[in-house]
């Protein structure tokens, strides 16, 4: 599912996760998919957050004060389109 949103987006992808249990979601689907954060550990291992980045290299990374600014304010990030996903509406669409 995850590997879709990259290949079907392009620019930057922030993933809204609305509560810690969709955020528990979506750690376990992107360790299911292969997916890591950017220092090698596996998404599971990692405290939760509402917005984490997906990364076309197939790592995760939380967003800092700037990222978090750019998620309300921005649509995009440098030259990039900012790409905005809740992944609770993502879930609810794909089943």
């Amino acid at each position: 599912m995850l590997k879709t949103l990259l290949s079907s987006h392009t620019g930057r992808i922030y993933v809204y996760l609305t509560n810690e249990d969709i955020c528990k979601r979506f750690l376990q689907d992107a360790e299911k998919e292969g997916f890591t954060f950017t220092d090698g550990t596996n998404p599971t291992q990692k405290h939760t957050s509402d917005i984490i980045a997906l990364n076309q290299d197939a790592t995760i990374n939380y967003v800092g004060f700037v990222g978090r600014v750019a998620f309300q304010a921005a649509n995009r990030i440098g030259n990039q389109p900012l790409v905005k996903i809740d992944y609770w509406e993502f879930l609810k669409q794909s089943e």
